[in-house]
C-alpha cells in the first residue's frame, strides 16, 4: 500500500520537517507540497535541504490543490486549518499540524485563541497515559488527528505518569521551558532575530497566557487529574538554539507515595515505548541529545526535603514534538508500523 500524500505550508519549518521525514518513507509517495505567497516556486528554493524532493513545485494551498490525496498534513498557523475540513471530507486522513482541532473545551478555545470554535480531532500523542492505557489506541484507525502543541505534548509526557499512578498533586504545578525560536514558525518577526536572540534568554507568555496551557490542562484531565484540581505555573523562555525544548517541570507527592512507587509510574509507564527514553536515576537529558529524533528523552528527581517530583524532559520541537508526532500518529492510523520512517538516532555534535 503507497499512501498518496499532500502537505500544506511545505515553506515553513514544520512541513518542512514532515517532508523530511516522509521522504524516507517507504509507504508514502508525496505528491503536493502548498504554500500561499510562495507558489510556484521550487519547493528547495524554500527548503534546500531536501534534495531528493527537488522536483516539487509549491502550488497554492487550495481544497481543490489538497482533494484527491489519502493523506494531507496541513502545516499552517492557528486559526487556518479549520477552513479545509468541510472541503477535504471524502480525504481519508487528514493531520493538523496547528492548533486548530486540540481543544475539546470551547471555553478554552474561546480564552486562548478566539473565535469559532472547531470541532476536536484525536490528539495525536501515541504515549501519553489516557485512562484506560494510551493515547495510541485512539489514534488506530482514525480519520482526522490534531498533532500536538510541542511544549504542551512535552509537559503532558511528563507528569502524565505521575498523574495516571496517583503519586503526584496536579494542583501546584510548575513548568519552566527553554526553548528554541523555530517553535514560533519561520515568518521574520522582531524579537526572533538573530540580533535580538544571541546571547540573550527572553520570557514570553508569562503568567497563565501561553496557549499550550489548556492543551496541558486536556491531556493531564484525560490521564485521570480532576478538571478543578490542576493548578499550572507555565513560563516559556526563547534561548539561542534553533530547535529543542528543555522542560523542567514539577509537582507535590502525594501523601505516602515511596520513591520506589514514584520511580516505577514513569518507568511502567514508558518501559515499552520506543520513542519515550526515561533515564537512568541522576541522569537528565540535554537538548543536544535528541537533536533530529523522534524522541522525548527525560530523567526524573524526587526531593524530599521539598516534597516535590521534578522531571526535566528534552525534545527536538520540530521532530517529536510537531513533524514526528504527525507522521507516527498517520502510521498507527493507517495501519502501519508506528515506527517507520521516524529516527530514533540524534545528530552529535
Amino acid at each position: 500500500m503507497t499512501l498518496s500524500v499532500a502537505v500544506s505550508g511545505a515553506s515553513g519549518y514544520a512541513g518542512g520537517e514532515i517532508l523530511r521525514l516522509l521522504a524516507s518513507h517507504p509507504d508514502v509517495q508525496i505528491r503536493t507540497v502548498t504554500a500561499h505567497s510562495s507558489a510556484g516556486q521550487p519547493l528547495v528554493a524554500h527548503q534546500p535541504h531536501l534534495r531528493s524532493l527537488a522536483h516539487l513545485v509549491l502550488q497554492p494551498t487550495t481544497p481543490e490543490v489538497l482533494a484527491g490525496h489519502d493523506v494531507v498534513f496541513l502545516a499552517l498557523p492557528h486559526g487556518q486549518s479549520a477552513q479545509y475540513t468541510d472541503a477535504l471530507g471524502s480525504t481519508p486522513l487528514v493531520i493538523d499540524a496547528g492548533a486548530d482541532h486540540r481543544l475539546t473545551s470551547a471555553e478554552d478555545w474561546a480564552a486562548f485563541y478566539g473565535g469559532p470554535h472547531p470541532d476536536p480531532w484525536a490528539y495525536g500523542v501515541p504515549e501519553l497515559p489516557v485512562a484506560g492505557g494510551k493515547q495510541r489506541e485512539n489514534l488506530r484507525g482514525a480519520t482526522r488527528i490534531a498533532a500536538p502543541g510541542c511544549n504542551a505534548s512535552t509537559v503532558a509526557l511528563s507528569l502524565a505518569p505521575g498523574v495516571a499512578a496517583g503519586v503526584i498533586v496536579a494542583s501546584d504545578i510548575v513548568s519552566v521551558l527553554a526553548v528554541g525560536p523555530s517553535g514560533a514558525g519561520k515568518s521574520a518577526k522582531t524579537n526572533l532575530l538573530a540580533s535580538e536572540i544571541l546571547g540573550s534568554a527572553n520570557p514570553y507568555a508569562v503568567g497563565g497566557t501561553h496557549r499550550h496551557i489548556p492543551e496541558i490542562r486536556q491531556a493531564l484531565i484525560a490521564a485521570g487529574a480532576p478538571s478543578d484540581g490542576i493548578r499550572l505555573s507555565f513560563t516559556p523562555v526563547l534561548v539561542p538554539m534553533s530547535r529543542g525544548i528543555l522542560a523542567t517541570s514539577s509537582a507535590p507527592i502525594r501523601e505516602g507515595a515511596t520513591d520506589a512507587e514514584i520511580r516505577s509510574a514513569w518507568e511502567t509507564a514508558y518501559a515499552d515505548e520506543p520513542f519515550v527514553e526515561l533515564l537512568p536515576e541522576g541522569v537528565f537529558p540535554r537538548t543536544a541529545d535528541v537533536l533530529g529524533a523522534n524522541v522525548a528523552s527525560m530523567g526524573i528527581a524526587i526531593d524530599r526535603a521539598a516534597n516535590r517530583v521534578t522531571i526535566v524532559a528534552a525534545v527536538d520541537n520540530l521532530v517529536k514534538g510537531t513533524a514526528g508526532a504527525a507522521v507516527q500518529s498517520m502510521n498507527l492510523a493507517s495501519g502501519l508500523v508506528e515506527t517507520t520512517a521516524l529516527p530514533l538516532n540524534g545528530v552529535a555534535p
